[in-house]
């Protein structure tokens, strides 16, 4: 049987939640061993293409964008910092 699952963070480690067709139909009780393979779903190249083709900002402004929600309050300050040097 094959199912899609979404991987979901669960302590420091990540889980998978089967649902509960599967392990009825499957008979699958707390404890039982089973075997799950990994395969992860990339969408194929042909698809990206023409994907992007009206994009107008620049890569570098993308990429300050998305690092400000990575930075922490202290890597912000000194940013902050450095740009007043």
């Amino acid at each position: 049987m094959e199912i899609n699952a979404i991987a979901k963070r669960w302590g420091s480690s990540l889980g998978i939640i089967i649902p509960k067709e599967v392990v009825l139909q499957e008979r699958i009780k707390e404890d039982d061993e089973i075997r799950v393979k990994i395969e992860r779903k990339r969408p194929k190249a042909g698809v990206l293409f023409g994907y992007l083709k009206d994009w107008k900002r620049p890569t570098q402004e993308i990429k300050n964008e998305m690092r400000e929600g990575w930075l922490s309050k202290h890597d912000r300050e000194q940013e902050e910092r450095w740009k007043t040097k």
